[in-house]
């Protein structure tokens, strides 16, 4: 997939596209239905797929003092538009010049002269230009004046919830990292590089990697089986995220703990993944009854891992 960041100076074999536009946190099924209806009216004109997304996502710009809880930061953003089809992402930085633009200022000077859109995708309440004072009929009529389609997709869910990545977040608020799982279409993930920590766990026999979380992250506290993607290898483990009350209290870290394995993680960089979600934080009266917890948050983790592959397993074999 090519990337593009900003509209200025975009080449010509770019320009041309048929492009979603949104901010695509999670790349949840709302959005996956989006990125489906950009393929196909690319391959309906002949060509190519693309997205334009904006970083740092709007409200981060207008409440710097609130931290968005962001699913997906941007390096991963990029790998599950282009694991869906996407060709080439236009990545619009988002700060005072875009803030200030008029609902046609946006469309003339970024969409038309910036970017030469073909087609365009959006969601039923896409809203954009300075005060949100855009919305998808005015990018309707907007398209047949400077000549190009616009395709808007109406709300996508279940169960009379729609998706979308506030729902997301409000699941994985809660611990349910199956429900939010349900909605992105993928498990939620978790990117960084391992940090060195107390070494508390290696005193206890349970060595963790430890990654800092988004400073927004909101993630419930508590113990998950997840698998952990390191140089090409998935391994089982069992993750924490609190912030240790039988120690210290301090900020809320994410260690996560290998399953067989022996080796150096820090200052590298992993994956987590997020498949279950077993027990909420506590604080314990000792060491040995932590201790004991652990043996049997890790026997549970194992089992539900084993399950899931089992699962994985039939499934591919249908």
């Amino acid at each position: 997939m090519d990337v593009f960041q900003g509209y200025d100076h975009v080449p010509p074999g770019a320009r041309g596209a048929s492009v979603a536009i949104g901010n695509f946190d999670g790349v949840h099924k709302g959005h996956q239905a989006l990125i489906a209806r950009v393929r196909a009216e690319a391959a309906r004109l002949g060509i190519r797929a693309g997205a334009v997304v904006f970083e740092p996502h709007p409200r981060e710009f207008f409440q710097p003092a609130r931290p968005l809880f962001t699913l997906t930061p941007l390096p991963q953003k990029l790998k599950l538009l282009e694991i869906y089809g996407v060709e080439i992402t236009f990545v619009l930085p988002f700060a005072h010049e875009l803030a200030q633009m008029s609902s046609e200022e946006f469309v003339e000077r970024v969409l038309v002269a910036g970017l030469g859109v073909a087609h365009i995708v959006i969601g039923y309440d896409f809203l954009f230009g300075k005060g949100r004072a855009g919305n998808a009929q005015q990018l309707v009529e907007l398209g047949k004046a400077f000549g190009f389609g616009v395709s808007v997709v109406p709300p996508i869910g279940s169960g009379g919830e729609v998706y979308s990545s506030s729902a997301v977040r409000a699941e994985l608020a809660q611990g349910d990292v199956e429900g939010a799982a349900e909605m992105l279409g993928h498990r939620w993930k978790v990117e960084g590089i391992v940090q060195g920590g107390a070494r508390r766990g290696t005193g206890l026999g349970y060595p963790t990697a430890n990654i800092a979380l988004g400073r927004g992250a909101a993630l419930a506290h508590g113990i998950y089986a997840v698998h952990v993607d390191f140089e090409g290898q998935r391994y089982q483990g069992a993750a924490y995220l609190g912030t240790r009350p039988t120690f210290d209290d301090g900020s809320p870290v994410l260690e996560v703990f290998l399953f067989d394995f022996d080796g150096d993680l820090y200052g590298r960089r992993i994956e987590v993944e997020f498949v279950e979600f077993l027990r909420g934080d506590r604080k314990f009266d000792s060491l040995d009854a932590l201790k004991a917890q652990m043996d049997i948050d890790c026997a549970r983790a194992s089992e539900v891992l084993t399950a899931d592959a089992k699962a994985a397993a039939d499934r591919g074999g249908r």
